[in-house]
Protein backbone atom coordinates (compact mmCIF):
# COMPACT_ATOMS: atom_id res chain seq x y z
CA UNK A 1 0.00 0.00 0.00
CA UNK A 2 1.22 3.48 -0.83
CA UNK A 3 1.64 5.97 1.96
CA UNK A 4 -1.24 8.04 0.60
CA UNK A 5 -3.72 5.26 1.21
CA UNK A 6 -5.68 5.49 4.40
CA UNK A 7 -7.84 2.85 6.00
CA UNK A 8 -11.43 4.08 6.21
CA UNK A 9 -14.10 2.18 8.08
CA UNK A 10 -17.72 3.20 7.78
CA UNK A 11 -19.80 2.02 10.71
CA UNK A 12 -23.52 1.58 10.05
CA UNK A 13 -25.65 1.43 13.19
CA UNK A 14 -29.05 2.61 11.93
CA UNK A 15 -31.92 0.73 10.38
CA UNK A 16 -31.97 1.21 6.59
CA UNK A 17 -35.10 3.31 6.31
CA UNK A 18 -36.69 6.08 8.30
CA UNK A 19 -33.53 8.17 8.29
CA UNK A 20 -31.13 9.28 5.58
CA UNK A 21 -28.04 7.89 7.32
CA UNK A 22 -27.79 4.54 5.55
CA UNK A 23 -28.11 5.99 2.07
CA UNK A 24 -25.68 8.81 2.83
CA UNK A 25 -23.16 6.35 4.22
CA UNK A 26 -23.33 4.35 1.00
CA UNK A 27 -22.71 7.47 -1.09
CA UNK A 28 -19.71 8.48 1.02
CA UNK A 29 -18.31 4.95 0.79
CA UNK A 30 -18.45 5.01 -3.01
CA UNK A 31 -16.81 8.44 -3.14
CA UNK A 32 -14.03 7.32 -0.80
CA UNK A 33 -13.48 4.11 -2.77
CA UNK A 34 -13.23 6.15 -5.98
CA UNK A 35 -10.13 7.78 -4.48
CA UNK A 36 -8.47 4.37 -4.10
CA UNK A 37 -8.58 4.32 -0.33
CA UNK A 38 -8.79 1.14 1.73
CA UNK A 39 -12.49 1.03 2.53
CA UNK A 40 -14.39 -1.32 4.79
CA UNK A 41 -17.93 -1.28 6.14
CA UNK A 42 -19.08 -2.47 9.52
CA UNK A 43 -22.70 -3.20 10.42
CA UNK A 44 -23.69 -3.10 14.09
CA UNK A 45 -26.89 -2.69 16.09
CA UNK A 46 -29.87 -2.02 13.76
CA UNK A 47 -27.38 -1.44 10.94
CA UNK A 48 -27.41 -5.19 10.32
CA UNK A 49 -30.90 -4.77 8.86
CA UNK A 50 -29.35 -2.81 5.96
CA UNK A 51 -28.05 -6.09 4.55
CA UNK A 52 -31.22 -8.14 5.05
CA UNK A 53 -32.61 -9.88 1.99
CA UNK A 54 -36.10 -9.19 0.70
CA UNK A 55 -36.64 -5.66 1.93
CA UNK A 56 -39.99 -4.24 0.88
CA UNK A 57 -40.06 -0.46 0.67
CA UNK A 58 -43.17 0.16 -1.43
CA UNK A 59 -45.31 0.87 1.62
CA UNK A 60 -43.00 3.64 2.84
CA UNK A 61 -42.50 5.14 -0.64
CA UNK A 62 -38.75 5.18 -0.55
CA UNK A 63 -36.24 3.71 -2.96
CA UNK A 64 -35.00 0.29 -1.95
CA UNK A 65 -31.25 0.87 -2.15
CA UNK A 66 -30.20 -2.45 -0.60
CA UNK A 67 -29.21 -3.92 -4.01
CA UNK A 68 -26.55 -1.19 -4.13
CA UNK A 69 -24.55 -3.20 -1.61
CA UNK A 70 -24.10 -5.88 -4.25
CA UNK A 71 -22.46 -3.28 -6.51
CA UNK A 72 -19.77 -2.46 -3.96
CA UNK A 73 -17.54 -5.23 -5.25
CA UNK A 74 -17.25 -3.34 -8.54
CA UNK A 75 -15.71 -0.49 -6.56
CA UNK A 76 -13.24 -2.82 -4.82
CA UNK A 77 -15.16 -2.51 -1.58
CA UNK A 78 -15.15 -6.12 -0.48
CA UNK A 79 -14.65 -5.88 3.27
CA UNK A 80 -18.06 -5.98 4.87
CA UNK A 81 -18.06 -6.84 8.57
CA UNK A 82 -21.09 -7.72 10.65
CA UNK A 83 -21.08 -7.88 14.43
CA UNK A 84 -22.13 -11.35 15.52
CA UNK A 85 -23.96 -10.19 18.64
CA UNK A 86 -25.99 -7.57 16.74
CA UNK A 87 -27.02 -10.12 14.13
CA UNK A 88 -27.96 -12.80 16.65
CA UNK A 89 -29.89 -10.37 18.87
CA UNK A 90 -32.11 -9.62 15.86
CA UNK A 91 -32.63 -13.26 14.94
CA UNK A 92 -30.58 -12.99 11.75
CA UNK A 93 -27.96 -15.31 10.34
CA UNK A 94 -25.55 -14.96 7.42
CA UNK A 95 -28.14 -16.73 5.23
CA UNK A 96 -30.48 -13.75 5.71
CA UNK A 97 -27.99 -11.30 4.22
CA UNK A 98 -27.75 -10.02 0.65
CA UNK A 99 -23.98 -10.13 0.38
CA UNK A 100 -21.02 -12.09 1.67
CA UNK A 101 -19.82 -10.71 4.98
CA UNK A 102 -17.19 -11.43 7.59
CA UNK A 103 -18.80 -12.01 10.97
CA UNK A 104 -16.80 -10.73 13.94
CA UNK A 105 -17.45 -10.72 17.66
CA UNK A 106 -17.79 -7.30 19.23
CA UNK A 107 -14.27 -7.63 20.62
CA UNK A 108 -12.82 -8.48 17.20
CA UNK A 109 -14.76 -5.58 15.70
CA UNK A 110 -13.30 -3.24 18.30
CA UNK A 111 -9.78 -4.42 17.50
CA UNK A 112 -10.37 -3.92 13.79
CA UNK A 113 -11.66 -0.39 14.39
CA UNK A 114 -8.48 0.44 16.28
CA UNK A 115 -6.44 -0.45 13.18
CA UNK A 116 -8.24 2.09 10.99
CA UNK A 117 -6.97 5.57 10.17
CA UNK A 118 -10.49 6.96 9.91
CA UNK A 119 -13.71 5.61 11.44
CA UNK A 120 -16.95 7.31 10.41
CA UNK A 121 -20.17 6.35 12.11
CA UNK A 122 -23.59 6.72 10.48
Amino acid sequence: MGEDIKKFMFVNRKAPYGTIYALEALEVVLITAAFDQDVSLAFLDDGVYQLKKGQQTKGIETKNFSPSYRALEGYDVEKLYVEKESMEARGLSEDDLLVDVIVLTSREMGELMEQQDVVLSF
